[in-house]
């Protein structure tokens, strides 16, 4: 094949919808993605998985089927199991791929890679047993493993469709310990009017708290002062709710207080980006078609701001659409007449977006947790840690590393990024934006020596 016209980072709605808009109209492409199958997190192997725990999981999960079904197109290469650790000016992309590393040089990059599920920072979060509901969902859908004698913890849609999940999978969780209060969905009421053009959206979460409701499972709505004790593994969860202790005994703990765009490629590349203070992250400054301040790289999808799978979706679709006009294979008007459908359906995907946000926001205790509370796992750095490097002039992340290592080890900050911010501008009384993220530089993810040694350094085509 030859140099492609784009490369796609990541497989998830908004690659896959990118690389099959780009290749109908006659770009060649090649996507890296990291999983060893289409889908991303959202439609995490479901070409494999839909036959047999598609009921379980959902049509929404389902829906990813036709998504991956368009990845066999003659003038896509799909490259599984492809790890990217560095892209260059010039748009050279370092990947390891097999134990061996490569790279591919193309004219367009569009970054696709998705979310992260935000930290949750409490007292016991590290204990052996406590996971993300991210992780929880990845357990059920890639091994069919569903956990037993579990606790949701935390707040969002996401909670109430994993309890679904478990319910038709045989075994309901044992209560939903929920951070939101009445105040926020008070204040939520001012975008309901917006919110109803996407009702579709409301109707499905209403299902869902039925059914819920139906199962018996307990919900424990603003609590507060949420803790998790074990010794070598976790044993129960400790909440305040309405004034009183309680606690719940469990195994399994899965938390959830929102997902945050994944920005790590495109910091490193040095694009813009600006605090989004409702979703509580830093999002990459972006022109209506995804097109970043850095010329011919595109992002679309989570990673540029948290809209769900539709509008993911959506977003590659234009992309691509843009890429196919600046490469001479549409003109202007061609390019709007095929967005503007795309255009008016995003308009509905993303009506619900400020009420949910406004409903379900970040758990404010774990967005500054107490001193003693592990903030960088993977360098055993405390919040109380990053309080005291700011009373010794500490001002941003970037100086924490140099104080305490935080945001060194092998997540290169993905994991304590914001909190590191977060913790810094409330001490110093600086902006998010001001105070600033970690400086990222390659490689994105760990490769080692073998695997460079290893690399084919030919850069003028793409993999055979």
């Amino acid at each position: 094949m030859q140099k492609p016209d784009l490369v796609i980072v990541g497989a998830g709605p908004a690659g896959m919808a990118a690389a099959n808009q780009a290749a109908e109209l006659g770009l060649k492409v090649c996507i890296l993605d990291e999983q060893s199958n289409p889908g991303g997190q959202i439609y995490r192997d479901v070409d494999r998985v839909a036959p047999i725990r598609g009921d379980a999981l959902g049509a929404d999960y389902t829906y990813g089927t036709r998504l991956t079904d368009k990845l066999h197109h003659a003038n896509i290469v799909h490259m599984s199991g492809a790890t990217v650790w560095a892209i260059e000016k010039g748009f050279c992309v370092s990947y390891t791929q097999n134990g061996r590393g490569a790279q591919i040089i193309a004219d367009h990059i569009l970054l696709a890679t998705g979310a992260l599920e935000r930290p949750m920072p409490i007292p016991g979060w590290t204990l052996p047993g406590v996971m993300t509901a991210g992780a929880g969902q990845i357990l059920l859908k890639q091994s069919g493993v569903v956990a037993q004698n579990a606790v949701l913890v935390g707040s969002g849609p996401l909670l109430y469709l994993i309890a679904c999940q478990m319910l038709r999978a045989g075994s309901a969780p044992k209560a939903l310990i929920e951070t939101q209060t009445g105040a926020d969905t008070r204040a939520a009421l001012r975008h309901l009017p917006r919110a109803l053009q996407g009702w579709p959206y409301l109707v499905k979460g209403l299902k869902m708290l039925a059914a819920i409701r139906r199962a018996g499972v307990p919900r424990y709505q603003g609590t507060a002062s949420v803790s998790i004790t074990g010794t070598d593994h976790v044993e129960a969860v400790h909440f305040m709710h309405k004034g009183r202790t309680k606690s719940i005994s469990c195994d399994t703990v899965f938390m959830h207080h929102g997902v945050v765009p994944n920005t790590q490629a495109a910091r490193s590349l040095g694009i813009a980006h600006h605090w989004h203070n409702a979703q509580q992250a830093f999002v990459p400054k972006l022109d209506e078609w995804g097109h970043s301040d850095f010329a011919g790289v595109f992002i679309a999808g989570d990673s540029a701001g948290i809209g769900g799978a539709k509008t993911a979706e959506a977003y590659g679709k234009l992309t691509a659409l843009k890429i196919a006009e600046m490469t001479g294979r549409l003109t202007v008007g061609e390019r709007d007449r095929k967005a503007s459908p795309i255009q008016r359906s995003l308009s509905h995907e993303l009506a619900a977006r400020p009420f949910l946000d406004t409903a379900y926001p970040p758990f404010n205790a774990a967005l500054t947790p107490s001193d003693n509370t592990l903030i960088c796992r993977c360098e055993e750095v405390t919040a109380g840690d990053i309080r005291r490097y700011t009373k010794l002039g500490c001002t941003g992340p970037n100086q924490a590393k140099a104080f305490g290592r935080a945001g060194m080890g092998p997540c290169q900050g993905r994991y304590c990024g914001l909190t590191v911010t977060t913790l810094i501008a409330k001490e110093t009384g600086q902006s998010p934006d001001t105070t600033g993220y970690y400086r990222i530089r390659p490689p994105l993810k760990p490769v080692t020596l073998g695997e460079i040694a290893a690399m084919d350094i030919t850069t003028d085509e793409s993999p055979q």
